[in-house]
């Protein structure tokens, strides 16, 4: 029976800190430019040249073994593993198929980026105001900054909600108005059937006559 190796804590594979005790095929995922099905077929690259079995974990790697999978994730290609998975495909300034991970992949995206917005492509011209590059929708995903429509959606709720209805209108209008406090109250109609009283007229002012004055002789 073998003894079994000291696990250690913590391991750094190519940039990324791995714990120890995760298996090889589940932590080479975690590593940037390592996707779930090319994680599987370097596992099983990394066990046929490296003599290991199933339960292996990370942190039972030695320093040797942890740079053979560096170059073995490096150089995918020499290792027979299908193009189609690598991740720099005809490589704009080698022409090549490469695979790139960790920060090498980021500063290459953003070599592509940059490119772009220099040339003035569609693609650098969308990546330059920040906009969706891919033929996403961006009319109900996407926002950034100030959402106007949002907002004058949300105004026009507050006011709809405080202004009253077309209903509420008409029934406002059709009630009688209340009595003002102080005012004199309205005559009522009289009764059906009833004769109305006769309205006296007011007398009329008496006009003063104005008398002419006579002329008197003169002396």
């Amino acid at each position: 029976m073998q003894p079994k190796k000291e696990i250690r804590g913590i391991i750094r594979i190519s940039g990324q800190d791995l714990k120890g005790e995760i298996p090889i095929g589940r932590a080479l995922s975690k590593i940037k430019g390592v996707g779930a099905r090319l994680s599987r077929i370097v596992s099983e690259i990394i066990k046929t040249n490296l003599k290991l079995d199933d339960a292996t974990v990370v942190g039972e790697l030695s320093d040797d073994e942890i740079g053979q999978i560096e170059e073995i994730l490096t150089n995918p290609g020499k290792y027979n593993v299908p193009y189609y998975l690598l991740n720099r495909r005809k490589d704009y300034e080698t022409g090549q198929d490469a695979h790139k991970i960790a920060n090498d992949l980021t500063f290459s995206v953003k070599q592509d980026i940059e490119r772009d917005k220099n040339i003035y492509t569609w693609r650098g011209y969308r990546h330059q105001y920040g906009q969706k590059v891919r033929g996403q929708h961006s009319r109900t995903t996407g926002r950034t900054g100030m959402t106007v429509g949002v907002l004058r959606k949300a105004i026009i709720r507050v006011a709809g909600a405080s202004a009253p209805t077309a209903a509420q209108a008409q029934q406002a209008s059709a009630a009688p108005a209340a009595p003002v406090k102080g005012a004199a109250a309205p005559t009522t109609a009289p009764a059906k059937g009833a004769s109305a009283a006769p309205v006296k007229a007011a007398p009329a002012a008496p006009v003063k006559e104005v008398k002419k004055e006579e002329k008197k002789p003169a002396k």
